[in-house]
């Protein structure tokens, strides 16, 4: 279990979408500093001013997590000036969906590259020093998706897929060093994202802010996944009795007898 107040919290992909407002809900519930981690030095300033608005100290970091010379001289600094860490929250993402068949090598490459590549390298670089003082959390985001695939989110799905496994091999490595690891799962979520995107039908989008609460919430147990909303509970569940069925139904969800020629993308969360 973590209390969260009074302790230092690092979140990735915090500009926008769930990052912000894992940020936002993390200042409410009274953390003493938040690291805030983006690209965008602008947008990363406004999340900055509404914390503060809060009382909580905030510090930004414009940072490109595919960048790993760069995290690491960065996570260097902000660990010996605003440190030590308590909670790291890897939320930093992106998606490109598009059938498989017209996908785009170069896309391709940036979805792992940050998705992944990117969660991994910064996390290397504060489970380390959180291993070192004996004490800490580690929440990575995945998504449903990380569940069960579904058409057009090939590549999304399959760096969700290995967030979990690299979550799940956390967890039994840094147990010994005090340190939790846990994996965020939320479903659709109502965000500038997915509005870029073509949504699965009958799908009810979550609000971000439904889903920082129920990370907050999570952050109280050591569970292995932290699930997000009815519909996540019942995709996990029909995976798990009957997964023929769930692909079937999938199928008929995904936005493929409209889809366009050209792929819609998102820049980010």
């Amino acid at each position: 279990m973590m209390n969260i107040q009074g302790k230092i919290a690092l979140v990735t992909g915090a500009s926008r979408g769930i990052g912000r407002e894992i940020a936002l809900e993390l200042a409410k519930q009274g953390v003493q500093r938040l690291v805030l981690v983006a690209r965008d030095r602008q947008r990363l300033a406004l999340v900055a001013a509404e914390i503060e608005g809060m009382g909580i100290e905030a510090v930004i970091l414009p940072l490109d997590l595919s960048q790993p010379i760069e995290v690491h001289i960065a996570i260097a600094q902000v660990w010996r000036d605003h440190g030590p860490f308590h909670l790291l929250v890897n939320c930093a993402g992106i998606a490109h969906q598009v059938p498989f068949l017209q996908s785009k090598l170069a896309n391709v490459q940036e979805e792992i590259a940050i998705n992944l590549i990117g969660m991994y390298t910064i996390t290397r670089l504060v489970a380390r020093r959180m291993a070192a003082q004996r004490e800490g959390k580690i929440v990575n985001v995945s998504s449903l998706m990380g569940k069960v695939a579904a058409p057009t989110m090939a590549t999304y799905s399959a760096t969700k897929f290995a967030i979990l496994g690299f979550t799940q091999a956390l967890r039994g490595e840094l147990a010994a060093h005090n340190v939790q690891v846990s994996a965020l799962l939320p479903s659709l979520t109502d965000t500038d994202m997915v509005r870029e995107l073509q949504w699965f039908r009958w799908v009810m989008p979550t609000s971000p802010q439904r889903v920082a609460q129920v990370l907050v919430a999570g952050l109280q147990k050591d569970t292995p996944e932290i699930l997000v909303g009815w519909q996540s509970h019942l995709v996990a569940w029909s995976n798990r009795i009957a997964p023929w069925l769930l692909e079937k139904i999938l199928l008929m969800a995904a936005p493929l007898p409209r889809y366009e020629q050209r792929p819609t993308e998102s820049p980010g969360r």
